[in-house]
């Protein structure tokens, strides 16, 4: 058990910011990642659509035998976590949780910010959370949608990426929040972008914090790797290759690296 897989699945390279902080705290564990790249962005669809997606990216990282699963999307996460929870019986962590208690224990004037998919903040969940931990906190959400596909094309430099943040992250300043949730994985990519235009703001990535909630999870259930033996390769999957997969990811993890293309039956979920 102790020498199985992680398993890690997001709706495209995000999730690479958290394969990349996992492999950076635990070395001695090996990683199966999926991307799902041929039906992103997850933030456009339904609840049952992306739900079923999750449900399919399950089932093909648990044919490698994975021991635990983190759902490396924060819009799968507030959709679809609850239910991957209640019907595999394999550890499952998402992002979002390890997110909100790093907001509340950055801020200072106790106004946090959150920026995600349409489906992420419509669903309210990083609110609901935040709030579940500590009543006393404002919240303010803005939807970003337009900064999945910018950075999946590799538009992380491009003018038109920083126009469009100005706009979105406009009320931000208005607000006076001191910490603002990156409420996609995908979002630390253009970090730098963020923090010029909201200098004074700290900006929360769950990938750490994500990467520490998984090795409580592993200690807790004795299934950490302690053989001392670093993996000898992790593999990466998509289902969908793009001539900039491999660059943008080799970007995210800083090695070489290559994905095998898989295709994977939308299975439905079945409550």
């Amino acid at each position: 058990m102790n020498k199985k897989p992680i398993g890690i699945f997001d709706s495209g390279v995000g999730g690479l910011t958290v394969a990349r902080e996992i492999m950076r705290l635990l070395p001695d564990e090996s990683i199966i990642y999926l991307g799902d790249t041929a039906n992103l962005p997850y933030g456009e669809k339904s609840a049952e659509i992306i739900t079923g997606y999750s449900v399919a990216n399950t089932e093909f990282l648990l044919e490698f035998g994975i021991k635990v699963l983190v759902v490396a999307c924060n819009t799968a996460s507030s959709v679809a976590l609850d239910f991957l929870k209640r019907s595999y019986d394999i550890p499952i962590i998402g992002v979002i949780e390890p997110a909100v208690k790093g907001a509340i224990y950055s801020t200072r004037n106790r106004k946090i910010g959150v920026i995600g998919t349409n489906r992420t903040i419509k669903s309210d969940v990083y609110a609901r959370v935040i709030c579940s931990m500590d009543s006393g906190m404002e919240v303010f959400s803005r939807a970003c949608p337009l900064f999945v596909p910018l950075i999946e094309d590799n538009f992380i430099e491009h003018e038109a990426t920083k126009l469009i943040a100005s706009e979105y992250l406009r009320e931000f300043i208005e607000n006076g929040i001191d910490s603002l949730i990156l409420g996609c994985t995908h979002y630390p990519l253009i970090s730098e972008i963020i923090a010029g235009i909201l200098p004074s703001v700290k900006l929360i990535d769950s990938a750490s914090s994500t990467a520490r909630d998984l090795q409580s999870v592993l200690e807790t259930n004795r299934m950490l790797n302690e053989s001392g033996r670093k993996p000898e390769k992790h593999r990466f999957f998509a289902t969908d290759i793009t001539d900039k997969l491999d660059t943008l990811a080799k970007r995210i993890l800083g090695f070489d690296m290559s994905f095998g293309e898989v295709c994977l039956k939308s299975r439905q979920a079945k409550n």
